[in-house]
Parts: C-alpha cells; structure tokens; sequence
C-alpha cells in the first residue's frame, strides 16, 4: 500500500480509505471479513457515520484488534451541541474508541446548515471543545455543495474536507476546482469520495443493483469497458489533487479500488484516458449526478 501526506495534518494514510458502509448490512462475520483483509492490504484510515446503519457497531467490532494501529473517522449530521454530544458519546461506544483521529461535520448542504452549526449552541462548540480535550485529533467538514463547503471553510480553520471530486461533475461543471484550491491553500486534507460515481441511480434502479449500498450509480466492477472507466476515473481524482480516495459503499468497488492503486499512481491519467471519459460524459453530462 502507497501511503500519503493527509494535508498538514501529519497524518500518513493510505492511499485507499476503508468506508464504513462497506460494513453495513453484511453481518459480523462480513466485517470482520472484510477489516481483515483491508489491514493485510495496509489500509490504515476507516471512516464511518452514524447514518450508516449498523455500520459503526459492526466496524467498531471489526476494528478491535487494530484500533491502536489505524486512523479512524467519525462525523455527526446534528447542528447543534445537545444532539450531537449524545450522538458522539454513543460513537465512542460503538467504536471502542476513546478519540477519534478525524471528527467532521457530516453533509453540509445548505446556508442553514451553517447558521444551525456555527450560531449559540451549535455542534460547533462541541467540535471546538473536543479537539481541545483531545477526543477529536483533527476537524473536518463533508459535503456535497461547493459553496456550503467554502463558506465553513472561512468560517473555522478545518483540518480535512470530503467531497465528491468526481470525473463527470468536474468534466461537466467545473464542480469542486475552487474548493480544491482552497483546501490546498489552507493546507487541508483532501479525501475523495465518489471518484467511481457514473451518474444518479434512476428510479427504482438502486433496489435492483447488485451495488445498492452505493449512494449512486458506480461503473460495474465486473464488465470490461467499465472497468476501463473506474481506472480512468480514478487516475482523474489523482490527477486533481486529492489525498486518499474513498470508494462507494461495497466490497467490489473497496477491494478494485485497493487492488489496482499502485497501477492507478504509477500510471497518470492519459490522453486514452480522458477521452474514454469524454466519451462516456457525452451521455451523462445531461443527467442528474446525485440522487435525491
């Protein structure tokens, strides 16, 4: 496993993030299964949420024996301090953890978001209060909104930020450049989320995926040209700029992410490349990339 700088975090974390959904749902025996192997592979970051299902129980079950030995990740969607304080405690617990290496605040999405958080009583003071007392090592923020994401930015000196810098929405629109500069700017650490995303699920398409944990439609793991197109989009997330990479929520896509990261690295993304993608944009680009 490749191992990178984390932003000015000091953080040294492979190249490859272990997403707590990839827990979800699959049993205890999956998990374990799972965590395993990710350790043998030499992932050393997890990140996790409590939306996620059972996946904090399980993952925290899972994560025992290497807790010592690894970075791990919470976030909290509550905006104020009382939700979010009986939310953090019961993560803790779940995770048989006494610290979180990274504690974001989860989906940030509108400017009410932001007022909730950072106004009296917001989650805010709790994030602040907890790296002080060295339950949180770091703060970050996710999000899906660019402009929700650079207004916290100014509005607290964040650690970390998790974003979909993804091929089709870059190629598109432009989506996550500002926010990219801004990070590396700051020094932040840039984890990526949904560099695998093709497109929206449509109606009903999720529930008869072989991938309905992921959030949106990935490429299959399994067909050739598509396959094609996960190395493809991921070499685009690498050539962006970001940290480390966090593949949906499902084993295939983690376990092709892990499997083919030193080619990804080693190899950058190549004319071939991007016209493969221009390609598939042609049929995309007009349609919804998040579903709602």
């Amino acid at each position: 496993m490749i191992y990178r700088s984390l932003g000015n975090t000091g953080y040294q974390v492979s190249a490859v993030v272990y997403g707590g959904i990839v827990s979800m749902r699959d049993g205890q025996t999956n998990s374990d299964r799972y965590v395993a192997w990710a350790i043998e592979q030499g992932i050393n970051y997890f990140d996790v949420a409590p939306t996620y299902g059972d996946a904090q129980e399980k993952l925290g079950q899972s994560l025992i024996p290497y807790r010592k030995d690894v970075y791990l990740a919470c976030k909290t969607k509550q905006r104020l301090r009382e939700g979010a304080e009986k939310e953090m405690k019961e993560s803790l617990r779940l995770l048989h953890t006494d610290h979180f290496d990274v504690y974001q605040m989860h989906e940030l999405s509108t400017k009410e978001d932001l007022d909730l958080a950072f106004g009296p009583g917001g989650v805010m003071e709790l994030m602040a209060e907890m790296k002080e007392k060295g339950i949180a090592r770091k703060l970050g923020i996710t999000a899906h909104s660019e402009d929700v994401a650079l207004r916290a930015l100014e509005l607290y000196n964040f650690d970390t930020v998790l974003f979909p810098f993804n091929w089709h929405m870059h190629m598109a629109h432009g989506m996550g450049a500002r926010l990219l500069k801004a990070a590396k700017e700051r020094g932040m650490g840039i984890l990526c989320m949904k560099s695998m995303i093709e497109r929206a699920w449509d109606e009903g398409e999720q529930s008869r995926s072989k991938y309905p944990k992921s959030w949106c439609k990935p490429f299959d793991t399994e067909i050739e040209l598509e396959r094609e197109l996960l190395m493809a989009a991921l070499k685009y997330a690498v050539a962006l700029g970001v940290d480390t990479l966090i593949p949906p929520g499902n084993y295939e896509h983690f376990s092709f992410a892990v499997n083919h990261i030193q080619e990804i690295l080693d190899h950058s993304l190549s004319e071939n490349d991007h016209e493969l993608l221009k390609t598939r944009l042609s049929l995309v680009k007009d349609r919804p990339f998040f579903s709602v």
